[in-house]
């Protein structure tokens, strides 16, 4: 069965689609067929005027009928669309939702930075990685940032901070919400086995291409500091030239540095895995529960 997953981020709209299949084991294998990323930046839109300007809503709607066409093609059974901190915030969005439904069909939910970090956990990487650590996923996005944490497959917590690239880019994020992860993470994390991260989203997913690390390898805590400062160092120009970033992505992958080295230092941990996982995988695990429901 073919499923597709549209995640609308605060930087980029994403359509995933899958092919599932059921194995001997009654487990199902997840094969991607087709990963399509459209750089919207709804976010630098809504984090400086709080809505979703008529050019922005214009390419949003001709994304989402591409998305569309896409999945027609593939003859996807079944679709989730989901939107996140950009559409949180944004004072038009249920208008948008509307105009998307009624142009294509799509329905678009707008998620709470709970059930965000909830998505990301479904996809159960660290039930493969040892149990002498505890493991913090951290998801960092344009508007947001999902935390969630456990030890021993027992979920710990989740929280979501309305700390993103775009908000940073934009002087968005107040010393207060810092402080609020701060607390969060120094206080949660205490007391349990020594922590290992594992990051997801666009930017720790470019920065483990450029440290050419084999898959499976983690990335350590250093290593994030050193592309930090040297990519802080150098122009949007230079990082477009020299690092052979899209521009999309030059620009927010100083903050999300700032970011990960950050939660990481409060937490104690060392080393971060890059597993490749986002939210429209965990959106494809959640819809296929869904569909074997029916």
């Amino acid at each position: 069965m073919k499923l597709a997953a549209i995640d609308i981020g605060s930087n980029a709209a994403r359509l995933l689609v899958t092919e599932v299949t059921d194995e001997e084991n009654n487990k199902a294998c997840f094969t991607k067929l087709s990963l399509v990323r459209v750089p919207l930046r709804l976010g630098f839109d809504v984090f400086e005027t709080g809505k979703i300007s008529d050019k922005k809503t214009q390419l949003f709607l001709e994304t989402m009928r591409g998305f569309l066409h896409i999945s027609n093609a593939y003859e996807v059974k079944a679709m989730k669309a989901c939107a996140t901190s950009a559409m949180r915030d944004a004072a038009n969005s249920k208008e948008i939702i509307s105009l998307v439904k009624e142009a294509t069909g799509i329905e678009i939910e707008v998620i709470s930075g709970s059930f965000e970090a909830s998505l990301v956990f479904e996809n159960h990487i660290a039930e493969n990685l040892d149990k002498e650590h505890s493991y913090l996923y951290i998801d960092v996005g344009g508007g947001s940032t999902e935390l969630t944490f456990f030890c021993n497959n027992e979920l710990i917590f989740k929280e979501s901070f309305d700390i993103g690239t775009i908000r940073l880019l934009k002087n968005q994020v107040s010393d207060s919400s810092w402080d609020q992860m701060k607390g969060v993470v120094k206080n949660k994390t205490k007391g349990f086995k020594t922590v290992v991260a594992i990051g997801s989203g666009g930017n720790i997913n470019k920065v483990f291409s450029l440290s050419k690390r084999k898959d499976g390898k983690p990335l350590t805590l250093d290593l994030l500091r050193d592309y930090y400062k040297e990519l802080s160092n150098v122009s949007l120009h230079d990082r477009i030239s020299i690092y052979k970033l899209k521009e999309d992505r030059a620009d927010v992958i100083v903050p999300a540095l700032k970011i990960y080295i950050t939660v990481m230092r409060w937490a104690g941990a060392e080393e971060i895995y890059v597993p490749r996982i986002g939210l429209a995988d965990g959106l494809i695990q959640h819809l296929w529960q869904q569909v074997k429901m029916e």
